[in-house]
Order: C-alpha cells, then sequence, then structure tokens
C-alpha cells in the first residue's frame, strides 16, 4: 500500500504555518502577542446581517440542505452589486455562482479545468490558492511578477513565446495579497486585449474590492467590454462585511468558466447554510454604511502604522488599498531573510507578521503586516519592534536625532 499520495508530494511546507505554529505556542503560554500575521478581521458583521441570520435560523425548515450555486436571491444580490459598483450587467443564472469564500472557488474551478500538464501563469509572490490550487489539480506553474509595469507584459509574452505547452490561464489579483499593489482600467483592457490575442483564460480574484484608500476606487477587470468572453471574477464578503468565518464568496464572468464550476460544486458540497445566504443578502441589498466606514478605519490604521513604525526604525511603503502592508524587512537585519526575521520579531517583539517567502520566492526579503488589530495596539506593536531593532544594533529616528 502506497504512502507517496501523488498530490500531497506536489506541496512543499507550509513556512507560514510555522510562524503560526510558534504564535499559538507563545498565547498558550501567557504571552501577549499583537497578531498582525492572519488576514482575519477583528471587526463584526453589520447588527441587521446578524439579525438575519438568526431570524432565518429559527425557522425549523432552514436546517435542510441548501443549494450548491447558491439561492436565487443571493446570486440576483451579488448581480445587484456589481451593477451599482461597476456598471456590470450580470445574469443571475448563467453568470454568478456563490463559493465558499473566493478561496475555495478558485481552487474548485482549478479542478473543474486543468488538466495535469497543463501550464499556469500566476503572479510571484502571490496568494498561496493562485498556485496551490492549481498545483493540487495537476497543473505547472509558470510565474509572472506581480508589479504591473512594462516588464509584467513582456513576461506574459515570453511565457507565450518560450513556454511548452502554452499556457492556458492567467491569474490576476488586485489589490494583490500580500503586496497590496493596485491596477487602473487601462490596464485590464489591455489585459482582456492580450488575452483574446492569446486565447488565454483569465481569473481575477477582486477580494479586496472595497478597501481601497485615498479616492481611488478599485476596478474591475469586468467593466472592458468583451471581458466576459475570457475572464471570471472572484469576490469575497470576508472584509468587506467582516464575514471572514462566514465563508461567502462569489464567481462572476464567463458563462462557460461558470458552468464548469457549478458542475464540480455540485459533485462536492451542497452550498452554504441557508441563514448564512439570506444574511448574505441582507449584507448586499441593505444598508451599505460599513462598507464605508470600514474602509475608513483600515486606512486610519493605515495611516498609524506607517507613522509609528517609522519613528521606530521601520520605513514601511504606504499601500493603496487591501489590509496589508507589504514591508522590505529592515536593510541592518535583511540577512536574516524573512522566515528568521519574522520568528524573531515574534520571539522578541511579541508581535506575529507573515514571511514574504511564504508568498513565493520573490517574496524573499519583505514580511507581510495585517492591519488586524486596533490603533492603540499597532504603536504597541512599533513600541515593541523599536525595542527590538535597538536590541539589534538597529539605530532609530530618536537615537538619530539624539
Amino acid at each position: 500500500m502506497s504512502e507517496d499520495f501523488y498530490r500531497i508530494r506536489r506541496l512543499p511546507p507550509y513556512v507560514i504555518a510555522e510562524v503560526n505554529a510558534m504564535r499559538a505556542a507563545a498565547r498558550a503560554g501567557g504571552e501577549d502577542i499583537i497578531d498582525l500575521g492572519m488576514g482575519n478581521p477583528d471587526l463584526p458583521p453589520p447588527p441587521h446581517v446578524i439579525a438575519k441570520l438568526a431570524e432565518v435560523a429559527a425557522k425549523p425548515d432552514a436546517h435542510g440542505y441548501s443549494a450548491s450555486k447558491g439561492i436565487p436571491g443571493i446570486r440576483r444580490a451579488q448581480a445587484g452589486y456589481y451593477a451599482r459598483r461597476f456598471g456590470v450587467t450580470l445574469c443571475p443564472e448563467t453568470e454568478v455562482v456563490m463559493t465558499m469564500g473566493s478561496k475555495e472557488g478558485l481552487a474548485s474551478l482549478a479542478t473543474a479545468i486543468t488538466a495535469p500538464g497543463d501550464v499556469v501563469l500566476a503572479p510571484n509572490p502571490s496568494y498561496p490558492i493562485h498556485t496551490f490550487g492549481f498545483i493540487i489539480a495537476g497543473a505547472t506553474i509558470r510565474s509572472v511578477p506581480t508589479t504591473p509595469d512594462e516588464n509584467y507584459w513582456r513576461a506574459l509574452d515570453r511565457a507565450m513565446v518560450f513556454t511548452v505547452p502554452r499556457p492556458s490561464l492567467l491569474i490576476v489579483n488586485y489589490p494583490s495579497n500580500p503586496t497590496a499593489e493596485t491596477v487602473d482600467l487601462a490596464f485590464y483592457e489591455r489585459l482582456v486585449a492580450w488575452a483574446k490575442a492569446n486565447k488565454v483564460w483569465v481569473l481575477s480574484d477582486l477580494a479586496y474590492s472595497e478597501l481601497y484608500f485615498d479616492g481611488q476606487p478599485t476596478r474591475s477587470i469586468l467593466e472592458v467590454p468583451g471581458a466576459k468572453d475570457v475572464a471570471v471574477e472572484f469576490t469575497s464578503m470576508s472584509k468587506t462585511y467582516s464575514m471572514a468565518g462566514w465563508r461567502v464568496g462569489f464567481a462572476v464572468g464567463n458563462k462557460q468558466l461558470i458552468a464548469a464550476l457549478t458542475r464540480v460544486k455540485s459533485y462536492l458540497d451542497y452550498g452554504a447554510f441557508t441563514p448564512i445566504q439570506a444574511a448574505a443578502c441582507a449584507a448586499l441589498n441593505g444598508p451599505q454604511d460599513i462598507v464605508e466606514t470600514n474602509r475608513a478605519l483600515y486606512h486610519k490604521r493605515r495611516d498609524v502604522l506607517v507613522e509609528a513604525f517609522g519613528r521606530a526604525g521601520w520605513d514601511i511603503p504606504v499601500p493603496r488599498a487591501s489590509m496589508f502592508c507589504w514591508a522590505p524587512l529592515p536593510p541592518a537585519l535583511a540577512h536574516l531573510g524573512s522566515l528568521e526575521f519574522s520568528k524573531q520579531l515574534l520571539t522578541h517583539a511579541g508581535v506575529a507578521v507573515a514571511p514574504g517567502v511564504g508568498y513565493g520566492e520573490e517574496g524573499e526579503g519583505f514580511v507581510r503586516i495585517a492591519m488586524v488589530e486596533n490603533e492603540q495596539r499597532l504603536r504597541q506593536a512599533a513600541r515593541n519592534v523599536r525595542k527590538y531593532l535597538l536590541s539589534m544594533g538597529v539605530n532609530t529616528p530618536a537615537q538619530a536625532a539624539g
């Protein structure tokens, strides 16, 4: 009996889990750990959403199997969101499917459309499911940059010329997790034209659609005329409505890809708990002030984090979107590498961050910092970081001024 499982063999050790295990052990030992590692919102969903969950859950007939692709109401609500937010018309029956969060949706679509040996273009660094969802399905990954500059387009063109077999699929993720980079509509217009010319499907992960700052709203690839010929887009309610544990996401766009995803999901699950779907409808259809409130809160946290960490001696680039900062290691400590630096920060500063190498080899030299603690805790984290940097012989601004 073989214990050498093919798909498990293709998965490397999950380095982020190493830091997570250290964090859990430290907390179990009574240590106060400021957790900026996992993008787990610390805010509650809107009260009317929780009330709707309780109301529907109290009904005796609400506890049976639900609909794998989502009840009609939730698919109509998501189509309504796209119409209001992006001016995009979607058919709830053929162009919308509910997923168990965008992560499950990407993995299920990978299962539906990927054959062993297929080549998928994925950004590096990127959120792990963007690569490993397709690796598990048997695909081969060719990395392309995350930064949407001219080098990005050159990398796409080189991939089409020099890869055998030719890539059939491209993953894009803006605002990016982990790098927080953003793109404008002109980028998507160029991308749709490129995808059509090269006969490549595009999967767009728009999980952070509503966490944008400085008055620059994020754009959807589906705003481009003809984008639905080649693209599917994934969104999530996790960050927008602080519903991460509810696992509510969507895939929308190309009918052929949506049909493939819907069919595979029909074999794998019976859909989310019906009261959760009803509550998600309430979130999408009801008052939207929570969206602006959350955006303003993360904006303030961003400013506090960047300012406080900068005074502590660690310069953090200002993200334009998402709930993350993508921070280069302090130059004097770059030799440690992102994993060892993250371990030391946890051990000596009581601050958990995610090592950049966990998002791909191009993430080495960076850490991802999640803005999931309040402003007071962020300032405390900065004070702890400053003490750690001083202990490592790193000059801080306060020292230099003195």
